[in-house]
């Protein structure tokens, strides 16, 4: 946990992570998988020549959930395009435990230069990165074409962060806290109102994430200050 003391330039605060306090371990990783077929997990084809003109590409290659908490669910886009040539796709068979597709339906033809989209799915039933594939079992050149999964299961709860800073030289009522998963932002606000205290307790990280805090001062005039330096907690 690093701590940084840049101050406010209108306030004259600055924020301080405290620190990440371990509650409990992580659970472990199960594995499982769904399939469209009876194959779950095919061999991957070689990478098909760009100037084949009755291969079928998947894009992206791959997709990376990040972390999501276990139970909920997040979904990305995926799409199928075929070359030069129609593609009859046959059927998918996808592994890792927490994935589905959906959106699509086979068998499906995709014609010539044009694409098909479907959607896939990650609900993460236990902590730990969690790594799957899906594979589109074609009649093209290059079968099957093979997506590669990742994700995170995090669970909420498990750790928590400490954050204090100093009080304000100017008159205020309260600080705001944001939090981000991104350095620089964007933030999200933690506080549903500004608080009196000097420090704030974030017991909403999920494991496996790396977060980015800022606060604010409020004035009684319910104006914000600008952001305070950037305060960042890794979650193990």
């Amino acid at each position: 946990m690093g701590k940084a003391w840049r101050l406010w330039p209108s306030h004259g605060c600055a924020l301080l992570l405290l620190g990440c306090m371990v509650l409990t371990g992580c659970a472990g990783v199960s594995s499982g998988g769904q399939s469209a077929n009876s194959n779950p997990n095919p061999s991957p084809a070689p990478s098909p020549s760009p100037s084949d003109p009755s291969q079928l590409s998947v894009a992206p290659t791959s997709i990376n959930f990040g972390s999501v908490a276990v139970g909920s669910q997040a979904t990305q886009a995926g799409t199928l395009t075929a070359g030069a040539a129609d593609i009859n796709v046959t059927s998918a068979a996808w592994s890792g435990q927490g994935y589905n597709v959906s959106g699509i339906t086979f068998p499906v033809t995709v014609a010539a230069g044009k694409s098909v989209n479907y959607s896939v799915t990650f609900t993460p039933q236990s902590a730990g990165d969690i790594a799957g594939s899906i594979s589109f079992v074609n009649d093209g050149s290059t079968s099957p074409v093979t997506q590669t999964l990742d994700g995170d299961g995090g669970q909420a709860g498990v750790h928590t962060v400490g954050l204090s800073w100093d009080a304000s030289a100017s008159a205020v009522i309260g600080y705001n806290v944001y939090r981000g998963t991104q350095s620089g932002g964007p933030y999200q606000r933690l506080t549903s109102s500004p608080q009196a205290g000097t420090n704030y307790t974030d017991s909403t990280v999920l494991t496996g994430t790396t977060y980015y805090y800022v606060a604010t001062a409020v004035d009684s005039s319910h104006v914000e200050s600008v952001y305070s330096n950037q305060a960042q907690a890794v979650v193990p």
